[in-house]
């Protein structure tokens, strides 16, 4: 009897992180493409340009660092297709350059590169952004035709106007960040992402099922809170980063959990009408300690 001597690990997960990335960019495709469907050829520019920024702006940096150019294995592009989805589809394309840039330079590579970032670098783009810029930040349009209009948390929570129906904030028919505007492509991409494996059931559905749980506590309605906003695409394709997330189910309970709180206290008693964005960098800075506290007990193990 022989017996084949190795370095482990010995047990190999289907798909490693170039696999991963593109497979997400490939399901991301889906918003994008509703995106470009209701907001017309300057969202598909704006498409573009931030992921090719996004792939440059890596590609530089490591040619400065006299690093091993690894744009090929897709983290760069899926960091500027989701840029892309979470602004508005009116924004001007420097600003988005800037952000792609900010988001892979400053959050991405400053840090070490993938696996490193403490931050999710779209969001924190993002939030770079709306500090810089917040009047293009927070320019809405409706589609079609791309007049500006408010976006349905601002009318319902702010203005206490009426909602736009279910079934235009299902299919994206209504104003709001480019990819975020139809809940139905972002969850036919994310079933294709559960189905294969690459992202799990414990974060978004802790988060949705909380800020659902909420806001029908708070008289709020739940189907609307859920569907309105960027809580689809924040819960499925934001909290279920490999890097900045949780590495255990219980951690990503916790993680989903402390991002519907803070969505809900954001958007009811807070100055924003959204709080996605917010909710997830917030939880990011807490994965340590979630970690920490939410590792499994060692068999054996005095608790």
């Amino acid at each position: 009897m022989s017996f084949d001597i190795s370095v482990g690990p010995h047990i190999r997960a289907p798909y490693d992180s170039k696999k991963i990335m593109w497979l997400v960019a490939l399901t991301l495709l889906l918003p994008a493409g509703a995106g470009v469907y209701f907001f017309g050829f300057k969202a598909l520019q704006l498409i573009i340009f931030t992921t090719l920024a996004a792939v440059a702006t890596e590609a530089v940096c490591q040619w400065f660092a006299k690093r091993p150019i690894t744009v090929s294995d897709g983290s760069a592009a899926v960091t500027g297709l989701l840029l892309a989805l979470i602004v508005p589809p009116t924004l001007p394309l420097w600003m988005a350059g800037i952000g792609a840039a900010f988001a892979i330079a400053i959050v991405k590579v400053l840090f070490g590169g993938l696996g490193f970032n403490i931050f999710n670098p779209a969001l924190a783009a993002r939030a770079f952004l709306l500090a810089s810029w917040p009047v293009a930040m927070t320019s809405w349009v409706r589609p079609f035709d791309a007049v500006t209009t408010a976006t349905p948390l601002y009318l319902v929570n702010k203005l206490h106007q009426t909602a736009p129906s279910y079934w235009d904030l299902l299919i994206g028919n209504r104003a709001g960040s480019l990819g975020e505007t139809s809940a139905l492509a972002i969850m036919i991409g994310a079933g294709l992402l559960l189905l294969v494996g690459v992202i799990d059931w414990a974060a978004p559905a802790a988060m949705i099922g909380s800020v659902a749980f909420l806001s029908w506590l708070l008289g709020y309605d739940p189907l609307f809170a859920v569907l309105s906003g960027g809580l689809m695409l924040g819960a499925f394709y934001m909290a279920t980063d490999y890097v900045t997330a949780p590495v255990t189910v219980k951690g990503r309970v916790y993680f989903g959990l402390g991002c519907g709180l803070i969505i809900i206290l954001i958007r009811y008693f807070g100055g924003f009408p959204e709080g996605v964005n917010y909710s997830i960098l917030i939880m990011n800075m807490l994965t340590p300690v979630i970690d920490k506290y939410a590792r499994p007990r060692l068999y054996g193990a005095k608790r």
